[in-house]
């Protein structure tokens, strides 16, 4: 036993060594292969590169923005049926933020292949006082109590079911 451990392991310790010089190997390679490109050129000789400003415009295009723009300001609904959050917060003991791309943070989760659960993200404040209102909603929505899971560290309530359109809604409505 002890010598077919040695033996693996001196295979290992072998494979690391060849890859290292493999690598080495064409560090150097890549490096010559640079400076004989340079030095075959002459200090005044062009390279194949030609900066224009002009057809700079098409490729600014092509660039994402280095933040998300603030959305506008709609009266209800927008035409794509997103809806701005209120101007002043609800005076609730919790606060769920919006999304960095300024959605409700409520999504469909699926796991194993048919257990499905709601997720309801970035909850601040009382987490708990925030899961007793849903379960009430849900309840009166569905006419039974359904199990919840609340994690205060992340600040995420996971919901057992789909529901995450019913509950998108009832939060627009709540004013987050």
């Amino acid at each position: 036993m002890a010598a077919s451990v040695r033996n693996m392991a001196l295979t290992v310790t072998q494979r690391l060594w060849i890859s290292h010089e493999v690598a080495s190997l064409a560090r150097r390679i890549s490096t010559v292969g640079a400076c004989l490109r340079a030095e075959n050129r002459t200090p005044g000789e062009r390279t194949g590169i030609v900066e224009s400003s002009e057809e700079y415009r098409f490729v600014e295009r092509l660039i994402p923005p280095t933040c998300i723009p603030t959305p506008h300001k709609y009266d209800g609904s927008a035409p794509s049926g997103w809806t701005p959050p209120s101007e002043v917060p609800p005076a609730l003991p919790y606060m769920i933020r919006r999304s960095r791309m300024h959605n409700v943070p409520v999504y469909s989760d699926i796991k194993h292949g048919n257990q499905k659960s709601t997720l309801l993200r970035k909850v601040e404040g009382d987490i708990w006082a925030l899961n007793k209102d849903v379960k009430e909603y849900l309840q009166q929505l569905t006419g039974k109590e359904l199990p919840t899971q609340v994690n205060e560290v992340t600040g995420t309530i996971r919901i057992k079911g789909q529901f995450d359109k019913e509950i998108k809604e009832w939060l627009v409505k709540k004013g987050f």
